[in-house]
């Protein structure tokens, strides 16, 4: 579930659990580029949103679920679903942040979950801004006519603090023959 500005405020505490988690896993670097990037394919956002459902869900069945449970999941999905290894720990740090906000809501204090919810209207209100003024300003270097590509000059840029994120190879199953010498079929495992 991508969050909107629209969205109603929440008003209970599965409301804001529910918010919170949605809101740690959009913010969550390795996720957004898988998405972004369709390395789950053409429904990775489906897939985004199913995994938020997945996490409240787990809570509501499984209780005793603590931050471990929920990296363990975290890099489960990213692998089977994305094809991504995340060794850059960060799975380990959206579980734990998911978990303290959780203990807020629990208690009733949803305070954190409101600042994070102000944030990423803030955020996506700077984005939509950002997105109209590079139209505007891709319409102003389209009518110029003058040759200046040639004073600009790229950087590199630094690339230390991306994340590290891998794309798993994909392994060929090769197929299993019968003593019939029939072929079996095998689904894909989800």
């Amino acid at each position: 579930m991508e969050p909107t500005s629209t969205a109603p405020p929440a008003t209970d505490a599965a409301s804001y659990l529910d918010l919170a988690i949605t809101l740690s896993l959009n913010n969550w670097p390795a996720l957004s580029l898988a998405v972004q990037s369709n390395w789950g394919g053409p429904t990775s956002g489906d897939k985004r949103d199913w995994l938020c459902g997945a996490i409240s869900e787990m809570f509501t069945e499984r209780p005793e679920t603590d931050a471990m449970d929920l990296e363990d999941v975290l890099i489960q999905v990213m692998n089977d679903e994305f094809d991504v290894v995340v060794d850059d720990e960060s799975a380990g740090n959206v579980a734990d942040q998911i978990m303290e906000l959780k203990t807020h809501t629990d208690r009733g204090d949803f305070a954190p979950v409101q600042q994070m919810w102000e944030a990423w209207q803030t955020k996506s209100q700077s984005k939509s801004a950002a997105g109209q003024f590079q139209k505007v300003e891709a319409q102003d270097e389209d009518q110029e006519t003058d040759d200046d590509d040639e004073s600009e000059e790229g950087g590199d840029v630094d690339m230390d603090d991306a994340p590290s994120l891998v794309r798993a190879p994909r392994e060929r199953v090769e197929p299993e023959i019968d003593d019939d010498g029939f072929t079996k079929v095998v689904g894909k495992r989800r």
